[in-house]
């Protein structure tokens, strides 16, 4: 029996659009993918790179961002802000975010990431009293673009000392509080994760997803690789219903 095909121009301007949408969202995730995977090359080279000391010096977020980094000052007491909805290891809990004067930086701070300590199960907003390094200190840490975002529950408050946050910018910080913040965020690290202050320095690696994109790409090719099948398939059915 010969094979006809029946053309009709409705179902082939719904597979053209399916093909062109599952082509240009499966390119867009095949590019993400291999961003991804440029960064995860950057993060392990910035990672083997000596420490860069903050300082005078004119500073490039993007080159910085997470790099080692080494500071020497003192912790601005006046300015805890306090990054909630943080969980560590099951646990519930905050970020004390602290601002940082640089010594030989004039007037320039940086604000840090001391480090998580687990909520008071009585109360939410009960803080307790987290002590602060007196004196100069020498920090160590991995500079970061801005704290990790979690899902925004509620009007987030006003920026201000001892303040409660969800998220938050570096930029923001700098405005409430009227310092000289460098464009980034640094994760105070040290050995042990486990502080003598009592905050826990076990940072989580930035989540690159790689593997995901990729799945997401392959989902997207498929669905144009489907929508063709299925137009030839039926356009088959069609004429030899016609033919019959």
């Amino acid at each position: 029996m010969r094979l006809r095909f029946r053309f009709s121009i409705i179902p082939f301007m719904a597979t053209a659009a399916l093909v062109v949408l599952g082509i240009v969202l499966g390119n867009w995730q095949a590019r993400r993918a291999e961003e991804k995977t440029a960064l995860q090359v950057r993060l392990v080279q910035r990672a083997a790179a000596p420490p860069l000391r903050l300082g005078r010096e004119a500073i490039d977020p993007a080159a910085t961002a997470y790099r080692r980094v080494v500071a020497t000052g003192r912790f601005v007491r006046g300015w805890p802000i306090y990054l909630d909805n943080r969980p560590l290891k099951g646990r519930s809990g905050f970020v004390l975010l602290m601002p940082f004067k640089i010594t030989a930086a004039g007037d320039r701070h940086v604000l840090v990431a001391r480090g998580w300590f687990p909520r008071d199960p009585g109360a939410h907003d009960r803080i307790p009293a987290l002590p602060v390094p007196e004196g100069e200190q020498t920090i160590e840490g991995i500079a970061v673009p801005r704290p990790a975002r979690v899902m925004q529950i509620g009007t987030p408050p006003a920026l201000a000392p001892h303040a409660i946050v969800q998220n938050l910018e570096v930029a923001d910080v700098a405005r409430a509080s009227g310092l000289a913040l460098l464009p980034f965020l640094v994760e105070q690290t040290g050995n042990p994760a486990y502080a003598p202050d009592g905050l826990v320095r076990d940072w989580p690696a930035p989540a690159l997803d790689v593997d995901r994109h990729r799945g997401y790409a392959f989902q997207w090719y498929a669905l144009a690789a489907m929508a063709c099948v299925f137009f030839v398939m039926t356009g088959f059915r069609r004429g030899r219903q016609t033919a019959g």
